[in-house]
């Protein structure tokens, strides 16, 4: 009998979940938390590991930035924080189904006669299960079914033990405040313009660390072309002072004439252990980025970086006026404000859906059934004149004799509503600053691009000046060192002649790298870094 109670409350749930579908969004999203917990190490670092050191390529820079690096998996994690809240925004509308069972053993002692026993004695056991949901236009469905059976010792009961049950469905719509798909549904709304936001986010968050990573990509090279300029300056210092002690050894020069070029080689030798140990700071910062950091075998390796510094061509042109029309179109941060005025719209009509006054109709219809056995008690000896149970009570919901039925007109109106006011009027000023957002965003992104665009055209000018300057340098000290060596110039102009040449190779290196700096820097404010590095971020 138990069981087609059962089978009577799952076909009366099932009956209902038919009539509002469950949300599929997450219906394959799972989460292990145990592995959630396990952090994933660095990887695909061995393929780049080539003569034991570990070569990359720009590009290759890049890709390790975006899997091994700490805070691109930190933001990625917000999208994900996102995900669960559009899944959580669901729940309002999840099926739920309960159920109980109490049983209560009374004795007391008679105070009447029509108690029809000495001492009455009750055995009540009742068991209810209910199905309830909330539907997007605001209704809410229960549905219940309950048996309730009570044995007693009273002569008089003339079903003992009783058995009755109870079959019900209500109905509750609201009428005028949170009545529609609107109100209901909104959170929803919001959640999914959330992730969509956290994704123009994070999408913004990559763009930021794509620019760091190939800055500090270019901050090595800089450093190890300035070293190695710097070690040709000391060759040349240290050639020049041997040439000099040569000829103190044979008396051509006085002893006075050699602590200029040994001053030289002593000073170049400082700048070139500064330059040294300025890599080894750039190197650390870099492996860091690539997560090449995490791994000790890799860490302890050479860094070999091939992408070439030197500006292809005419370089990179554009204008002030294409290049802002690109960065208002694909920079993820006005995606990421557009998301959430949306939301602020949203939110601007559920305060005023709040200012509302409450009118529900609620409506409900239940069967009734009895059963038991039937007792007769007119001979003074009570007689079981028939046996039934639990089934008999439920034939006779199917018969529906005995229905209960109603209706509930319920209206609340507060005569001030002081929180959803105040609630309407935060969510005014919400969007009024986050027009103002907008607009400050604007006005950033346009002067970050006015200035990348400068940046270029100054670059690829100080690259053009400084190449005409190294050649003039090289020259300059061809001519002093053999002005030098023929005896009509001191080894002072030919010591000058290396420190220009020198810092005229240290400019030409500071300009390509600085073209190339600019170049990212324009490639980050128009929002075109992402794409040019072939990243794809997918949608929530």
């Amino acid at each position: 009998m138990i069981r087609r109670a059962i089978i009577a409350l799952s076909l009366c749930v099932s009956a209902a979940a038919q009539t509002f579908p469950s949300p599929r969004y997450f219906r394959h999203f799972f989460v292990k938390p145990a592995q959630q917990r396990q952090l994933v190490g660095p990887g695909g670092l061995e393929q780049y590991v080539t003569d034991g050191k570990l070569r990359l390529s720009l590009s290759d820079a890049v890709r390790l930035t975006l899997e091994n690096n700490t805070d691109v998996r930190i933001n990625e994690l917000q999208t994900e924080t996102a995900r669960f809240s559009l899944q959580k925004a669901f729940g309002p509308f999840d099926p739920i189904l309960t159920s109980n069972f109490q049983p209560t053993r009374s004795v007391s002692p008679a105070n009447s006669t029509l108690q029809g026993a000495s001492t009455p004695s009750n055995l009540t056991q009742q068991w209810t299960s209910s199905y309830s949901q909330l539907f997007a236009s605001g209704t809410l469905y229960q549905v219940s079914l309950s048996a309730n059976r009570n044995a007693s010792n009273s002569s008089f009961a003339i079903f003992n033990p009783s058995i009755s049950s109870s079959l019900s469905v209500s109905l509750t719509q609201p009428l005028l405040r949170n009545r529609g798909l609107f109100p209901n549904r909104a959170p929803i709304l919001i959640a999914q313009r959330n992730l969509k936001q956290s994704r123009a986010d994070f999408a913004g968050r990559v763009n930021d660390s794509l620019l760091s990573a190939v800055n500090q990509y270019w901050d090595v090279v800089q450093a190890r072309e300035s070293l190695i300029v710097l070690r040709q300056s000391q060759t040349l210092a240290e050639a020049s002072y041997n040439h000099d002690k040569r000829a103190l050894e044979l008396g051509a020069i006085s002893p006075l004439d050699i602590y200029r070029s040994e001053a030289q080689v002593a000073q170049r030798k400082l700048q070139v252990i500064q330059a040294e140990y300025q890599l080894k700071q750039s190197e650390d910062a870099f492996r860091r980025t690539i997560g090449a950091d995490l791994d000790p075998k890799i860490a302890v390796l050479d860094l070999d970086l091939t992408e070439p510094s030197d500006m292809s061509g005419e370089g990179v042109s554009t204008t002030i006026e294409d290049a802002l029309a690109q960065a208002m179109k694909d920079r993820p941060e006005f995606e990421s404000l557009q998301q959430q005025l949306a939301n602020d719209e949203t939110n601007i009509k559920l305060a005023d859906n709040g200012l509302k006054p409450d009118l529900n109709l609620s409506t409900f219809y239940s069967m009734n059934g009895q059963g038991g056995n039937l007792i007769d008690s007119s001979t003074g000896v009570p007689i079981v004149v028939s046996r039934g149970g639990l089934g008999d009570s439920f034939d006779q919901l199917t018969s529906r004799d005995f229905p209960t039925y109603g209706a509930t007109l319920q209206f609340r109106l507060p005569l001030r509503n002081r929180s959803a006011e105040a609630d309407l009027g935060t969510s005014l000023v919400a969007q009024k600053r986050d027009l103002y957002r907008l607009r400050q965003q604007q006005q950033a992104i346009s002067l970050e691009v006015k200035n990348a665009v400068h940046q270029l055209e100054q670059a690829k000018l100080s690259v053009a000046a400084a190449r005409i300057s190294r050649d003039l340098a090289q020259k300059t000290l061809q001519a002093e060192q053999r002005k030098y060596e023929l005896g009509t110039e001191t080894i002072f102009f030919v010591l000058d002649a290396q420190n220009q040449l020198a810092q005229a190779e240290q400019n030409l290196v500071q300009a390509q790298i600085s073209y190339q700096r600019a170049v990212t820097a324009l490639d980050h404010a128009t929002g075109a870094l992402i794409a040019k590095n072939n990243v794809q971020i997918t949608n929530p």
